[in-house]
């Protein structure tokens, strides 16, 4: 095939609409799962920010990264809506254009929030457990509205790329005529989606594997706080891997079809890898079983503030090895439960 004959064949191409989907059924019953999503996301986001302003008062509890989480939560949990209603109608993404590139936006800025601030308590969990006595300059850096504000700056870049109509829907790499430009813009913005979960994730294995290799060589008497720490970084493991590792390799998968031109095997892969995008929204679901295994002290405050009363005690006497509340005698004999605030 001569070059002028290729560069007709992908200008065909790119005119073919990818962002249609190939089975409507299946983006019904994705649309149906995205509202699911949204119905439990919403009020239990609206009551973690309830407890975290209002009740737990994290700015004096040093749990600054965390509300940063439940911010990222609440972008995403803005964007299931209008991701619904795409899907019901049978598209794949917006056809307004400023629509999909702040859905793009949102939708991405939440994924790299998200990542950035559940590694970093990672990794303070790490250096508090392995590197015990040396300065840990995360506890530090945790600790400053600064940095919080610095590292959503520094998101900025890495989203833009993302930001691009055929994104979402995977147009790249031959989808157009070839240029240098946009063979350079592709490849770009597919090497930041990938190192944005890649390099976070092996960050993550080398962190528990060295905490859970520490809790093993410790004595009964020391192994508390080595296993509450052991609880964190793998309740944010198990974050990452039913909301960020299926929908990435499913992408990698979905490039691959596409670069292969083998448009059976891509309709199929297409509803598979929109499938794990949905399940990879379910983190703002998840990421409150990190609240609380990060820091009792939040869960404590929100027991008290949304259980009934029935199991309210039940609860708060049940240690998910995050260690023990306090109680307290009062005159009466009546033990009642006090609410440790602090980060533990």
């Amino acid at each position: 095939m001569n070059l002028t004959s290729r560069q007709q064949n992908m200008s065909t191409n790119g005119t073919i609409d990818h962002c249609k989907v190939p089975n409507n059924f299946t983006y019904k019953t994705l649309s149906g799962l995205v509202i699911a999503e949204f119905v439990l996301g919403l009020p239990l986001n609206l009551s973690v920010l309830y407890v975290f302003i209002f009740r737990f008062k994290f700015w004096k509890n040093k749990s600054i990264f965390l509300f940063n989480i439940v911010v990222a939560d609440f972008l995403l949990v803005a964007c299931l809506p209008a991701k619904a209603h795409h899907y019901w109608y049978g598209l794949r993404r917006s056809q307004n254009k400023v629509a999909c590139k702040t859905m793009l936006f949102m939708l991405f800025l939440n994924r790299g929030a998200s990542i950035a601030f559940l590694i970093t308590l990672s990794i303070d969990r790490y250096f508090n457990v392995v590197h015990l006595g040396r300065r840990n300059f995360v506890k530090v850096l945790k600790k400053s509205p600064q940095i919080s504000i610095v590292i959503w700056l520094l998101l900025l870049p890495l989203t833009i790329p993302t930001m691009v109509g055929s994104f979402e829907c995977c147009n790249s790499h031959g989808r157009e005529v070839e240029t240098i430009y946009h063979d350079v813009t592709d490849t770009f913005r597919e090497v930041v989606y990938f190192t944005q979960i890649i390099i976070p994730f092996i960050i993550l294995v080398y962190c528990t594997v060295r905490i859970v290799n520490r809790l093993r060589k410790k004595t009964v008497g020391e192994k508390t706080k080595l296993r509450r720490a052991v609880y964190v970084v793998m309740s944010v493991v198990v974050v990452f891997s039913i909301c960020f590792l299926p929908s990435t390799v499913a992408r990698a998968v979905l490039l691959g079809v596409r670069l292969k031109e083998w448009q059976d095997a891509e309709d199929v892969v297409v509803q598979v890898y929109d499938s794990l995008m949905v399940l990879s929204y379910i983190d703002c679901l998840l990421d409150p079983l990190v609240y609380c295994f990060c820091n009792s002290g939040f869960k404590d405050a929100y027991i008290n503030t949304f259980c009934p009363a029935f199991l309210r005690e039940k609860l708060q006497n049940t240690d998910f090895g995050l260690g023990t509340t306090t109680n307290t005698i009062t005159t009466s004999g009546v033990k009642t439960n006090s609410l440790p605030l602090l980060e533990k």
